[in-house]
């Protein structure tokens, strides 16, 4: 992947993250200048693409499973976005 397309993909990730996807109302991640408490702390797990792929497309615990309500391209820019900017 280019970086024109890595950038592209990130930057859909992070509007995933704060708008369809609605993850910036449970999770705390930096970058989105997210700071809620119900779901895990991403800047702290640090969770790999396919670790938030499964968890996104499934749900786990209270998180509801985004299948079906996200694209396929949503759900792999979203985990791009958060597996990038957690480690930062």
């Amino acid at each position: 992947m280019n970086n024109a397309n890595a950038d592209e993909l990130f930057k859909l990730g992070k509007e995933v993250y704060l708008e369809a996807g609605n993850c910036a109302a449970c999770h705390t991640l930096s970058d989105a200048g997210s700071n809620a408490n119900v779901g895990p702390n991403l800047n702290e797990i640090r969770p790999d693409v396919q670790r938030i792929i499964m968890a996104v497309r499934n749900g786990i615990g209270v998180m509801p499973a985004m299948e079906g309500i996200l694209s396929n391209k949503e759900i792999e820019a979203v985990a791009h976005y958060v597996s990038i900017s957690a480690e930062q």
